[in-house]
């Protein structure tokens, strides 16, 4: 499935997001940043990506996901986990990192420091009740399927 993005410039230095590989599922988001930032261990920074969108459907959310290589090797992710950029946003993409390692990260102007992927979502509409049906799981929570 394919979906149009409207994107817009924020700065000039802004990098449009590219997937590198035919087969990735999300595209790369750049660093719009003047200078190099050292992000300090187990401190968190904001990182501004000088681009907005605009999702051509309203039943589409971007996510923000850290980079596998940035996370497995230098302890890098983002502080949110996975960033949500509602269909209705049209506020700059700002990458919140953190630094989980003991050691300084720099980061540079350009440099990729998350993907964005889109996906279909569901809203729901909730119907209050005094019962719900049981199931073999039932309140079984934390661990109760196995390890």
């Amino acid at each position: 499935m394919n979906l149009n993005v409207k994107i817009k410039k924020l700065r000039a230095e802004a990098v449009i997001p590219q997937y590198a590989t035919d087969g990735s599922a999300a595209c790369d988001l750049t660093a719009c940043i003047g200078e190099s930032i050292t992000l300090m261990p187990h401190c968190t920074v904001k990182i501004p990506t000088g681009i907005a969108i605009a999702p051509q459907r309203n039943d589409v959310v971007g996510l923000v996901y850290s980079r596998s290589g940035m996370g497995a090797k230098h302890g890098i992710t983002l502080a949110n986990s996975v960033g949500v950029i509602d269909s209705d946003y049209r506020g700059e993409i700002v990458v919140a990192l953190v630094n989980h390692s003991d050691e300084p990260y720099t980061l540079n102007p350009g440099d990729r420091i998350a993907q964005l992927m889109f996906a279909p979502f569901f809203t729901a509409g909730f119907t209050e009740t005094d019962v719900l049906e049981d199931t073999a799981r039932g309140t079984g929570g934390f661990g109760s399927t196995g390890k």
